[in-house]
């Protein structure tokens, strides 16, 4: 079994793409390098910060490695909270103290989208591969609306308040496994796996 570095401590994360990837690789975690510091994400667009976490990585432990970000993108509000999406309310210093960023997070969104008609929004996700000290990324997309509250207990980040075009349920109302055949991540990894069974096996 191929072993490839994911430049990540979130577990959710980790579950999701194992659960996609299979077992034909192992998804190797940063905790399970030891590297307990969080990478910053310093970049202005998507793609910087998934690229800026993937060679920090792959410098540092000289590994095949990949890393990705994700951004919410809402029309109505030019596209907020984009690239800021993961720290969105303590970017603009509106998160509470011991608030849950996540909470804050949608809490701010909400706000910002009260009264407004136009609620088409799509998730983005990017992912950055180092391979062999190559860069390759791959893009996967999902439009949906956002909803006026939320809806459903599973997920994380933003999903209880995005419903995907087709669907009655947000991400949030959705099992992991459901939500895996559709979600914006799951179509980056499948391009990712892709790439990889084409060249490294």
């Amino acid at each position: 079994m191929k072993e490839l570095i994911f430049a990540t401590h979130n577990l959710n994360k980790i579950r999701e793409i194992q659960d996609l990837i299979g077992t034909k690789y192992k998804i190797m975690c940063l905790d399970d390098l030891g590297y307990n510091e969080e990478i910053l994400e310093n970049q202005m667009s998507i793609e910087g910060n998934a690229a800026e976490k993937a060679i920090l990585i792959y410098n540092m432990f000289h590994k095949d490695c990949f890393a990705d970000d994700t951004g919410l993108e809402v029309e109505a509000i030019d596209g907020q909270p984009g690239v800021f999406s993961a720290r969105y309310a303590e970017h603009t210093g509106e998160l509470k103290p011991g608030e849950n960023v996540s909470d804050a997070n949608i809490r701010k969104l909400l706000i910002l989208m009260k009264g407004k008609e136009n609620r088409k929004a799509r998730f983005r996700t990017i992912m950055a591969l180092i391979y062999e000290g190559k860069k390759f990324f791959f893009e996967g997309l999902v439009n949906g609306r956002i909803m006026e509250k939320r809806r459903g207990e599973n997920g994380f980040g933003y999903d209880p308040v995005f419903k995907p075009v087709g669907f009655n349920e947000t991400f949030a109302e959705m099992t992991m496994r459901q939500k895996n055949r559709i979600s914006h991540r799951a179509i980056a990894i499948s391009k990712l796996v892709q790439f990889l069974q084409q060249h490294i096996e």
